[in-house]
C-alpha cells in the first residue's frame, strides 16, 4: 500500500522523460517526476511541506481522504 494521505493525479507529458502530478484536493500542489514512481515519491514527501505552507498562509486544509 502506498502511504499517501491525499489523492494525486499523474499525467504523461509529450516528453517521455517526464510526468506531471497534482492533487485535486490540495490547492497549488503540483510537481514533475522522471517516472510514475518518482512522482509518487515526490508527492508523499511534498504533501507534508505543502500543508505546512498552507497552514502558515491560513488556507483551508481539507481532511485527508476527503472527496471535494
Amino acid at each position: 500500500m502506498i502511504p499517501i494521505k491525499y489523492n494525486i493525479v499523474i499525467e504523461a507529458t509529450d516528453d517521455p522523460l517526464f510526468f506531471t502530478f497534482y492533487s485535486p484536493d490540495l490547492d497549488g500542489f503540483t510537481g514533475v517526476g522522471n517516472s510514475i514512481e518518482d512522482c509518487i515519491y515526490k508527492a508523499i514527501n511534498g504533501i507534508e511541506e505543502h500543508i505546512k505552507e498552507m497552514k502558515k498562509l491560513g488556507l483551508f486544509i481539507p481532511p485527508a481522504g476527503c472527496k471535494l
